[in-house]
C-alpha cells in the first residue's frame, strides 16, 4: 500500500522545486508589471476626489476657458478612462467608491436628513488599507455620516480634517473638524486641506499610506480667491462661471502641490495616484455635448473623469475604452496593492487592474445601474433610475422610459424606446430586479447613533410638526428650523444609544425679545427636562464672500441653552422638544441639540 504524506519537505526534490516555481510564478503574475519592471509590494495611494466638477471642467477635455495643466499632466502620465460612471449625487458616489458596492446596499440613499449615512458595518477602503499596515488619512468632505461610528475615524481613517456634511458654509478662515474636535483654520479651504494632506504624506513617508483627499470645490457656495475670479472674469465669463472655473484652477494648483511633494520626497514612483470627480457639473456649462447635469440619470450627470497614474506599472497615455464605474475602485486598488482582503459583504464592482497594466483591453459587457432619491417623505421611489450597457442607456424618470443608443447617439437626441420594445423590456426587468435587491436592507427609521462623547444632532436630522419649517426649505446640510410659534408645534430626534449613561443636553438656538419667558419641555424615556428662555439672542446673518447669491443657508452666530441632564439607556429613544408656554407666539430658531456624555452611572448596590 502506498504511503501518503502531508509533509511538503518529504516530497522528492523535483516536485517541491517545481511547486516553488509555480508559486513564485503565480505571485509574479499577480503583481502588476510592464515589461521587466515589477511594482513594489506596498505602493502608497493618493486618491483625489473633487465635488461637482463635471467631465467638461478640464482643459484636457476641450474646455476652452478653464486651465488645468496639472490634472492634464496627471492624465497624460497614466491611464485615462473614456467612460467612467458614478452616481448623480455626492454621498451615493462616495459610498460606492469607498466600498465597491452600490450605494443603496450601504444604506446611503441621498444627501441629507440622515439619508447620506453609510452603515458602520460596511468595509471601507480605509479599513482595508489599515488592516494591511497602511497609515490612513482623509482631508476634505466626508458626507457619509457625521456620528461615531459612521464618521471618518470610525470608518478606518487614522486622521481626518474637513467636514462630514454635504457642503460647507464658508471657504475662508473657517472652522473644520479635526478628528473629534473643531479647529480654526486660516486661508482658502482647498489650500488648507491640501496643507493637511501634505503634512500627512510627509509624516508617513517611511511607511505605506492611503491619503484620501475629497476636496469640496467647486461645490457651491461660489467662493474663490480674487486672483482666480478676476482671471476668469477677464475672459468675459459671468460671475457663476468665473467662480466655478476659478475654483477648478485653484484645485489644479493644489493637485500640482500634491504631485510635487511626491516628487520631492522620492515617492512618486511608488505611489498610485487616482483622480476622479463625484458627479456631473453643478450647472449648465460645457460638458462635451452630453445631456444632463448633477442629479440627472442621463450621461452628463454621471460620466466623469478618472485618471490613474503609477509610474513603471501603468503606461503613460493609456486609454481605457470599456465602461467602468465607482464600484470598481475598491477591488481595483485591492488588486493593484496586493492587499489581504476578506469582503464583509459581496462586492458589485470588478477589478480594473488588468486594463490598467495592459494585461487585457476588454471587459465583459455588463449592466451598470443608478438611482436618485426622492423627497424626504418618499426617499426611495423606484425612479429616477437607469441602466447603462456598452451600447445603451435606459432612463426612467417622470413616469417615462427612454432608450438611447450611446454608440451612435452619445448626446441622447433620439429616444428609441418605441422602436426597441424588447431591449426596453430586458433592461427594465434587470433594473427592477437590481433595485429590489439593492434596497432591501434600507432602514427607513434612520435613528442617529449616540456613541461618542459629544453628539451634535443637527436640525436636518430632526423631524417636526405644526408650522415649523426649514429656513432654506430643503433641509440641506447646515439648515435650521424656523417658524416655531405655539405649544402645538414639536421637534424630535430619533436616536439609538450605543453608549448608555448620563448626558448633558444643550439647545443651539436664536430667539427674539418676544421669545423671553417661553418654557421649553424636553422628554424622553419617561424623563422630563424644563428650561425657560430668559435671554434673547437674535443676530443678523454673517456677511459672506459669495460671488453670486447662494441656494444654501447663510451663516449666523448661535447661542446655547443648557437644558439639563438625562440618563439614556441602550436602545432606541425619541427625544421630543416642545414649548409648553408661549407668551407672545414666538419661540426660537433651532440649529441643533448637543448631547455631552457625562459618564456611566455606578451600579446600584443591593444588600443581602
Amino acid at each position: 500500500m502506498r504511503r501518503h504524506t502531508n509533509n511538503f519537505f518529504d516530497m522528492k526534490p523535483p516536485f517541491w522545486i517545481g511547486m516553488a516555481a509555480l508559486l513564485i510564478g503565480a505571485w509574479v503574475a499577480r503583481r502588476p508589471t510592464i515589461g521587466t519592471s515589477t511594482a513594489n509590494a506596498t505602493p502608497n495611494v493618493l486618491f483625489i476626489l473633487t465635488d461637482d466638477q463635471g467631465w467638461g471642467d478640464l482643459s484636457l477635455h476641450g474646455n476652452r476657458f478653464v486651465e488645468t495643466p496639472n490634472i492634464d499632466r496627471l492624465a497624460h502620465s497614466g491611464a485615462q478612462f473614456d467612460r467612467f460612471f458614478v452616481s448623480p449625487l455626492c454621498a451615493p458616489t462616495r459610498a460606492s467608491l469607498l466600498t465597491g458596492r452600490y450605494h443603496l446596499r450601504t444604506g446611503t440613499v441621498s444627501v441629507t436628513q440622515g439619508w447620506e449615512r453609510m452603515r458602520s458595518d460596511e468595509l471601507t477602503l480605509a479599513e482595508v488599507f489599515r488592516q494591511n499596515g497602511y497609515a490612513t488619512g482623509c482631508f476634505g468632505k466626508w458626507h457619509n455620516g457625521e456620528h461615531t461610528p459612521e464618521d471618518p475615524n470610525g470608518q478606518g481613517f487614522d486622521e481626518f480634517l474637513g467636514f462630514c456634511a454635504g457642503h460647507w458654509n464658508n471657504y475662508f478662515d473657517t472652522d473644520l473638524q479635526h478628528n473629534d474636535r473643531m479647529v480654526s483654520t486660516k486661508g482658502f479651504i482647498t489650500d488648507v486641506l491640501t496643507d493637511a494632506a501634505l503634512h500627512f504624506i510627509g509624516k508617513n513617508k517611511s511607511r505605506p499610506f492611503f491619503c484620501y483627499v475629497p476636496f469640496n470645490a467647486p461645490h457651491s457656495p461660489h467662493q474663490v480667491p480674487d486672483r482666480y475670479f478676476d482671471k476668469y472674469k477677464a475672459k468675459g465669463l459671468n460671475d457663476e462661471e468665473a467662480s466655478i472655473y476659478g475654483m477648478v484652477e485653484n484645485l489644479d494648483d493644489n493637485v500640482g502641490r500634491l504631485l510635487t511633494r511626491l516628487d520631492q520626497l522620492g515617492l512618486a514612483q511608488n505611489t498610485i495616484v487616482v483622480f476622479a470627480t463625484d458627479n456631473g457639473p453643478n450647472g449648465h456649462r460645457f460638458n462635451g455635448d452630453m445631456k444632463g447635469i448633477k442629479g440627472s440619470v442621463d450621461e452628463g450627470g454621471m460620466r466623469v473623469p478618472l485618471f490613474v497614474r503609477w509610474p513603471g506599472v501603468i503606461r503613460p497615455q493609456t486609454q481605457i475604452k470599456p465602461n467602468a464605474a465607482h464600484i470598481d475602485l475598491m477591488p481595483t486598488l485591492v488588486d493593484l496593492c496586493a492587499l489581504r482582503f476578506t469582503a464583509a459583504h459581496p462586492l458589485d464592482g470588478h477589478s480594473l487592474a488588468g486594463l490598467l497594466t495592459g494585461r487585457t483591453d476588454t471587459l465583459p459587457d455588463r449592466m451598470l445601474f443608478t438611482h436618485v432619491a426622492g423627497t424626504a417623505t418618499n426617499p426611495l421611489p423606484a425612479e429616477p433610475g437607469g441602466v447603462r450597457t456598452a451600447q445603451y442607456r435606459l432612463v426612467r424618470q417622470k413616469g417615462q422610459t427612454q432608450l438611447y443608443d450611446m454608440l451612435h447617439d452619445p448626446s441622447q437626441t433620439t429616444d428609441l424606446a418605441a422602436g426597441e420594445p424588447r431591449q426596453v423590456k430586458t433592461l427594465q426587468a434587470a433594473y427592477d430586479r437590481w433595485f429590489r435587491d439593492a434596497s432591501q436592507r434600507i432602514n427607513f427609521s434612520r435613528p442617529a447613533a449616540v456613541a461618542g462623547r459629544r453628539v451634535l444632532l443637527q436640525a436636518p436630522e430632526a423631524r417636526f410638526s405644526g408650522k415649523i419649517r426649514y429656513k432654506q426649505g430643503n433641509g440641506w446640510a447646515n439648515d435650521w428650523l424656523i417658524n416655531w410659534q405655539s405649544p402645538a408645534d414639536s421637534i424630535w430626534w430619533d436616536v439609538v444609544v450605543e453608549r448608555p449613561g448620563s448626558y448633558q443636553l444643550s439647545l443651539q438656538y436664536t430667539a427674539p425679545d418676544a421669545a423671553r419667558g417661553t418654557i421649553l419641555t424636553l422628554t424622553t424615556n419617561k424623563q422630563t427636562l424644563q428650561q425657560t428662555i430668559n435671554r434673547s439672542f437674535d443676530p443678523p446673518l454673517k456677511p459672506s464672500p459669495d460671488r453670486i447669491p447662494r441656494k444654501e443657508v447663510y451663516e449666523k452666530a448661535w447661542a446655547w441653552l443648557p437644558l439639563g441632564r438625562l440618563e439614556l439607556p441602550s436602545g432606541n429613544h425619541r427625544i421630543l422638544l416642545r414649548a409648553t408656554s408661549v407668551p407672545k407666539e414666538q419661540v426660537a430658531e433651532v440649529k441643533a441639540l448637543l448631547l455631552t456624555f457625562q459618564g456611566t452611572p455606578a451600579p446600584v448596590r443591593t444588600q443581602n
